[in-house]
């Protein structure tokens, strides 16, 4: 049964990027994931333009107004009104706005896993727990793994292997939660449980 996690057209920016979260279909458990983003002059996107992946999904940008780069694999792909530029899944990637005033663009996962509960997480972060973040508005580590554990095969960071961000994010997790730091939005019950199965070993270290 699909839930509505927030109220449709819910807006949140995230000041540190010049980034505007718009919610435009918050429901969960649909086939793909799509909300818009507007990023204003100078802004960005990808925790303030740091290069990830998404391991299962393409990601579709596609432009409303304005004009936006996108660098995929190292290589820069623009797109303005009307175009669109998808980044395969695996492929190291982070955007930012190309134009002299306001980006509007829709974004789009092919593949919805859990996307829409992980970016209404991280967008709720950035306007209630503003501690999470350094002043140059990149999540702090502690933040960024629990996170990036509880929301498993959603975002990797680009460079290190996945499986040494795996094992980090495990060992990391726990810690995060005793020094205060939680989940805005939670994953899906099933997501959780298999997260959970993970926590003891990392206990255990």
């Amino acid at each position: 049964m699909s839930e509505t996690l927030v109220p449709a057209g819910t807006r949140i920016l995230n000041a540190y990027n010049n980034e505007t979260f718009v919610f435009t279909q918050p429901c969960d458990e649909t086939s793909i994931t799509h909300f818009d983003v507007v990023l204003g002059q100078g802004g960005s996107g990808g925790g303030n333009a740091v290069e990830h992946i998404h391991p299962h999904s393409d990601e579709i940008f596609t432009v409303h107004s304005g004009r936006v780069m996108v660098m995929i694999d190292g290589r820069e792909h623009y797109a303005k009104e009307g175009q669109s530029v998808t980044v395969p899944k695996g492929a190291r990637h982070f955007f930012r706005n190309d134009f002299d005033g306001e980006t509007h663009l829709t974004v789009t996962f092919t593949t919805a896993q859990q996307h829409l509960r992980f970016f209404l997480n991280l967008a709720r972060w950035t306007s209630e727990e503003p501690r999470y973040f350094k002043a140059d508005g990149a999540v702090k580590l502690l933040p960024v793994a629990l996170a990036l554990h509880a929301f498993r095969d959603h975002l990797y960071i680009a460079g290190p292997p996945i499986a040494v961000q795996k094992l980090l994010f495990t060992i990391l997790s726990p810690l995060a939660r005793l020094f205060g730091y939680r989940l805005a939005v939670k994953p899906r019950a099933g997501l959780a449980a298999s997260v959970e199965q993970e926590i003891p070993f990392a206990q255990n270290l």
